[in-house]
């Protein structure tokens, strides 16, 4: 079977980079997590702090026994696949290796492509760039909006009228406007009491 169907059973995967750190936000933040990030996003948001993930072509394709045996290095059980966006993958394989492993399997994403792989926990990051698959819909345990202009609470209304009753609502400030709409998201949530405040603890930390 030759690299590029392999990739698109899921089978090898375009790894930018994988790290053992902590998770900076959302609902789990301040666990140990080891940070899957795949190569590969045709959302394009502006404001994306890790652009040089979008071309899958730079970086490493490895087989999906390898990746896991990189985690295993760590002694934390928690693995954050994230991106790029990694549902422009199939995540079937990896997440039933991981799993055969006794890994606790997270995901971050845009939901712009159908889901795939299982997950323990869910965080849907819709993005106004590129409509979310509705697929998504279903499955998100959290729902993390970015907060970059004011009229980002409309959007992330609309998206929260969409999940189940059960997913966590959370806005975020996006980092470079922090100063300026943190005031904002204050008072929303103050106002609006189905919602939490994610902040993106990891950089206050200074590490990845």
């Amino acid at each position: 079977m030759d690299k590029k169907l392999k990739i698109k059973e899921g089978l090898m995967l375009p790894v930018m980079e994988a790290f053992y750190t902590i998770q900076g936000e959302g609902m789990h933040a301040g666990n140990p997590a080891y940070f899957l990030r795949l190569g590969g996003c045709d959302v394009g948001c502006v404001w994306c702090d890790v652009k040089e993930s979008w071309e899958a072509e730079k970086w490493p394709v490895l087989g999906i026994e390898e990746i896991v045996d990189q985690a295993l290095i760590y002694p934390g059980r928690m693995i954050v696949i994230t991106g790029g966006e990694p549902l422009m993958y199939n995540l079937d394989p990896l997440t039933a290796l991981l799993k055969e492993r006794g890994f606790t399997i997270h995901i971050e994403t845009s939901g712009a492509h159908p889901f795939s792989g299982n997950f323990d926990w869910v965080c849907f990051s819709p993005k106004k760039f590129k409509a979310p698959h509705p697929s998504i819909y279903t499955k998100a345990d959290e729902l993390k909006v970015v907060i970059f202009h004011k009229s980002d609470f409309e959007f992330a209304e609309k998206h929260a009228a969409l999940v189940n009753k059960a997913c966590k609502k959370l806005l975020q400030p996006e980092w470079s406007k922090s100063t300026q709409m943190l005031e904002g998201i204050i008072n929303y949530v103050k106002n609006h009491p189905d919602w939490k405040i994610s902040l993106q603890t990891h950089k206050f930390m200074d590490i990845p």
